[in-house]
């Protein structure tokens, strides 16, 4: 069971407005909208992204390695690195 199985219809919802958000940038393009104008909707696209991988990794910490601490050992240590370098990915994005 992924973590964020509580969550997935979220998750999901969320993940289909940015692909909506995706297709009006090709849409804005195609129609040859401003630059500044694309730039503000690939911005807002970018945060919803992040907003979505932060719920990700909020139900991983609370679900997989919260349940991995608890089971201890080596586990529990590749769990938790699992997280660190996830979130060294999104902070680096």
């Amino acid at each position: 069971m992924a973590g964020y199985d509580n969550h997935r219809d979220d998750i999901v919802r969320r993940l289909r407005r940015i692909e909506g958000q995706v297709r009006g940038l090709q849409r804005m393009v195609a129609e040859e909208t401003y630059c500044i104008d694309i730039l503000t909707q690939i911005s807002a696209t970018n945060a919803a992204l992040q907003s979505c991988a932060l719920a990700l990794l909020d139900e991983h910490l609370n679900c997989c390695v919260t349940d991995a601490i608890v089971e201890g050992g080596d586990k529990a240590r590749a769990k938790v690195t699992e997280a660190s370098k996830a979130i060294a990915r999104l902070v680096k994005a």
